[in-house]
């Protein structure tokens, strides 16, 4: 695999693929997955995308102003703007390419209303949207002769070159390294930090760590996103979503006692934005002593669910839930990251030709809470900026050599030992969950430098566990010290 290419891409969830396709045919391009390419964050997407393709009713402006109420204010406005305006004709391009969104009898595509959303306004392939996106954008990029893919292989280093990067690839215990000019990061989100997550096994947080050990800004790691519904199954690690949108259609939230409580938290209710919801819960839950709670859509026809949430009623069933009869059994689970490495309004990161895109970059479009289907969008959005950036840069010539490859990593060294990553996920779980402990910071933060210094200095195995291990460590570490300094500080956590 020791080629050179014009770019890299990381990651194979939309914002990687997506950026993928807005090259020229003459531009080589390497997309290289984790797994298998249709394992993403992006893949598990359900509810939707958020953009304004009807004016009649609707307006960017009101999508600015609902996306700054629920990242409080803390948002870049200037990236929300490039997001609202430009987004929807990224969401037709995706119609163009094949993406089958749900509409009406006179083909209009239907939109539906998701927590914090003041119109209608999130287009949708019934309850998969995600899976329906990177199918199409799979298929499409690897038609293309200018596309090379490489699957089940994982980046372990980036390393700067003169006119670009050389990265570390482990793919079958074997490593091997590829140069490139440009190199864009679209690895996704840091949800195996955690003990529970609606995120895929992927989610360590690797495109942030790789970024962070070569000196780019990260910034607000501790921007995490605690999704009010998914599904409680205590049994499973990676738990699925109960969309937003099923609160859209009229689910109501409900606690143990059956009773209705979102309204006693705030005048929104059940559609109250994602962190307002999850610590609805969280506050009722100690007020009942109890950590069952329920979504409950069974006023609907039957019929009416089963064709709308179709992969949610299926899911469910297999847990033998019977959402048309049965009360949903749901809980707050980590969901998505608002912060990651710090790009600029065409993606570009603090290091020359390093780019970042989706769930691992911060726009600042989410600001302290994302608004519901606004992280597709933005993943489309600023990973076509990326591109755009990056072959407006080629066309001026700026290329050339790299000049001396770094020395290949032997992938021999001691193993591993077991249970790195589930200590990791149970401090994390234990002490920055929906509602902080602050009085667990200090021993947590000790500990996680303990590890962070252990794999580092170790000559450990090269292997995906201990890549991912490594990235995890960072990922945990830089949260606490974040969240310790603004505590030290006096400032909101």
């Amino acid at each position: 695999m020791n080629k050179q290419y014009d770019v890299v891409i990381v990651g194979t969830g939309v914002a990687g693929l997506y950026g993928a396709l807005q090259f020229d045919d003459n531009t080589n391009i390497l997309v290289i997955s984790k797994r298998n390419a249709p394992l993403s964050n992006s893949s598990l997407a359900q509810g939707g995308i958020a953009a304004v393709l009807d004016r009649s009713n609707d307006d960017p402006r009101l999508h600015k102003e609902d996306t700054l109420i629920a990242g409080k204010y803390k948002n870049n406005p200037m990236a929300i703007d490039v997001l609202v305006t430009e987004g929807p004709a990224d969401v037709l391009k995706l119609r163009e390419l094949g993406v089958e969104f749900d509409t009406d009898e006179n083909g209009k595509m239907l939109s539906t209303l998701e927590a914090g959303h003041s119109r209608h306004r999130i287009v949708h392939h019934k309850d998969f949207t995600g899976k329906a996106i990177t199918d199409i954008l799979i298929a499409t990029a690897k038609k293309k002769k200018n596309i090379d893919f490489v699957e089940e292989a994982l980046v372990f280093s980036v390393d700067k070159a003169d006119n670009g990067f050389y990265l570390g690839i482990l793919k079958d215990g074997r490593v091997s390294q590829v140069g490139c000019s440009y190199c864009i990061l679209a690895t996704g989100g840091i949800g195996r930090v955690y003990k529970y997550t609606t995120n895929s096994a992927i989610a360590t947080g690797d495109g942030i760590a790789l970024a962070k050990k070569m000196g780019a800004t990260i910034k607000h790691l501790s921007r995490i996103q605690f999704h009010p519904t998914a599904f409680a199954a205590e049994h499973n690690r990676e738990r699925f979503l109960i969309s937003e949108a099923v609160r859209g259609e009229g689910a109501v939230l409900l606690n143990c006692n059956g009773q209705r409580f979102a309204f006693d938290y705030d005048v929104r209710g059940e559609l109250a934005p994602r962190d307002v919801v999850s610590n609805a819960i969280m506050l009722e839950s100690a007020k009942t002593s109890s950590e069952d709670f329920y979504l409950d859509i069974t006023d609907k026809q039957p019929s009416f669910l089963r064709n709308r949430f179709p992969m949610i009623y299926e899911r469910c069933l297999d847990e033998g839930i019977d959402i048309t009869r049965d009360r949903i059994p749901v809980f707050p689970c980590q969901h998505y990251l608002m912060g990651g490495i710090d790009v600029d309004l065409m993606a570009r990161t603090s290091i020359d030709r390093l780019y970042a895109a989706g769930e691992c970059s911060h726009t600042g479009v989410h600001g302290a809470n994302r608004l519901a289907s606004n992280s597709l969008l933005e993943a489309l959005v600023f990973s076509r900026r990326a591109a755009t950036d990056i072959m407006c840069r080629m066309q001026r010539g700026e290329q050339g050599t790299l000049g001396n490859a770094p020395q290949l990593t032997s992938p021999q060294g001691v193993p591993l030992h077991k249970g790195i990553r589930t200590e990791i996920r149970s401090i994390l779980q234990s002490c920055y969950f929906v509602i902080p402990k602050p009085e667990l910071f200090p021993d947590s933060l000790k500990r996680l430098q303990e590890i962070d210094k252990d794999l580092k200095a170790t000559n450990y195995e090269l292997t995906s566990d201990y890549i991912e291990a490594k990235s995890l460590a960072a990922v945990a570490l830089t949260i606490l010290e974040e969240v310790t300094a603004k505590q030290n500080a006096g400032e909101e956590i």
